[in-house]
């Protein structure tokens, strides 16, 4: 009787185990593709809130990373730059793809720093309403007030104002709309299945 085994050799590398967390957010129809230009610009948005809304948000990612186990994705400031570059409406973007597996730990940081801020977002977003319901001026809130404003600094400085889609955020009152919209989305992020629900999110219309 012939005898047919498949052995792998002893010094052959076994390939690095993905984060279990990963698995909690399913595979698009168009893994295989990488993530469409509309998710790389929604990801992207969502961070750029992040640092707005916290001083050393960038850091925060980092720091998010490395506990939860994501630095074999996300391995240090640089590799983090050139995956947000990805977004075709910064100044400086790079033709890279961003892969499925790289936008799933960008959004799982995300929304744990969005879970951590919870009280912060829900207070300002409440504080948004009241004002605007009573046309108060937003500038009369602080927190509220130096939010809208790193969040306009950010942008400007780092988005491409003379692409197609971003001629409609010329103005500051579109860029406090975007910024506030941004917010419900993280608030949105911290409830039930609010991580997964994000994530299909970025790919409505994108899968047929």
């Amino acid at each position: 009787m012939n005898v047919s085994a498949s052995l792998t050799p002893l010094n052959s590398p076994t390939p690095p185990s993905l984060p279990m967390i990963l698995d909690t957010l399913p595979d698009p129809a168009i893994a295989a593709q990488g993530c469409p230009a509309r998710t790389r610009l929604q990801v992207d948005l969502i961070l750029l809130a992040i640092e707005a809304l916290e001083l050393g948000g960038s850091e925060a990612i980092l720091t998010f990373a490395e506990e939860l186990e994501l630095k074999g994705i996300i391995k240090d400031r640089v590799n983090l730059w050139r995956m947000r570059s990805s977004n075709p409406m910064r100044r400086a973007h790079i033709r890279r793809p961003l892969t499925i597996m790289e936008a799933k730990a960008l959004v799982v940081i995300a929304c744990y720093i969005a879970r951590r801020l919870t009280v912060v977002i829900r207070q300002m977003l409440m504080i948004y309403q009241q004002m605007s319901e009573k046309q108060i001026p937003l500038e009369q809130n602080l927190r509220l007030s130096n939010y809208l404003e790193r969040f306009r600094v950010h942008f400007k400085s780092r988005m491409n104002a003379r692409r197609s889609g971003l001629l409609a955020l010329t103005s500051d009152e579109k860029l406090d709309e975007l910024a506030m919209n941004l917010l419900g989305q993280l608030l949105f992020c911290t409830g039930t299945a609010g991580m997964q629900r994000f994530w299909i999110s970025l790919f409505d219309g994108e899968i047929e």
